[in-house]
């Protein structure tokens, strides 16, 4: 998509979270509004780690009313996840499901990356 000149927006949930947080402080460079737009309508948005950020209403609403908007306007939207789908927010995941957003859901079965290795390390 980059390649094509499409602009995209990768971040990591509980970054995205913290960074929305942080634009209602004092000192922030950018408001909430103009952050949250951005996520709401950049033409490809991927998010990664759903699931590993705190759970708090909060959260769940900024992320439902994020994603939500995206599936009214039909924008492409990634989700990675190493969560069950039973066991992340429902409502992002009726989303997910819906034909209307051209959802696709694809399981990875393979070992996590960040663990390779470890074993063989010296004690």
């Amino acid at each position: 998509m980059l390649a094509r000149g499409t602009q995209v927006l990768f971040t990591v949930v509980p970054d995205l979270l913290d960074h929305l947080r942080a634009t209602y402080g004092p000192h922030s460079e950018v408001g909430y509004d103009e952050h949250v737009e951005l996520v709401r309508t950049v033409p490809l948005l991927v998010l990664d780690d759903l699931g590993t950020e705190s759970a708090t209403a909060w959260a769940r609403e900024k992320l439902y009313q994020i994603v939500n908007h995206r599936y009214n306007l039909a924008l492409p939207t990634i989700i990675t996840s190493n969560r069950a789908l039973e066991h992340l927010d429902q409502r992002i995941v009726s989303r997910m499901h819906q034909h209307a957003f051209a959802g696709e859901i694809l399981r990875i079965a393979a070992a996590d990356y960040r663990r390779a290795g470890r074993d063989e390390r010296p004690a």
